[in-house]
């Protein structure tokens, strides 16, 4: 498996001029919302499980890694945030305050 020099995530929806509210503890999520997240969930675990017999060289080309031709040199010193250690870090700060 290649290296990806660049990693970048697309939004192409509209953006939305009023602010969003932080979701709430309470929030109630609608059987379709969650039959989406599992659905989303279940479709990366089957990647991530092709990916891994992929690199163990069982089977091939099950999962391609984009990779950019001519990465763009702006982006050089891009360095990917762990948002689930971001996360955290947030939460403990809103603790401590």
């Amino acid at each position: 498996m290649t290296s990806s020099p660049v990693s970048r995530v697309v939004y192409n929806g509209k953006r939305n001029s009023s602010p969003r509210s932080p979701p709430s503890s309470s929030e109630i999520f609608t059987p379709a919302h969650e039959e989406n997240v599992r659905f989303i969930y279940e479709a990366w675990q089957g990647v991530e499980r092709d990916l891994r017999s992929q690199m163990s060289g069982s089977e091939r080309g099950l999962v391609e890694e984009y990779v950019e031709k001519v990465p763009n040199p702006s982006l050089k010193t891009f360095k990917p945030i762990d948002l689930s250690d971001l996360k955290r870090r947030n939460t403990q700060d809103a603790k401590k305050s």
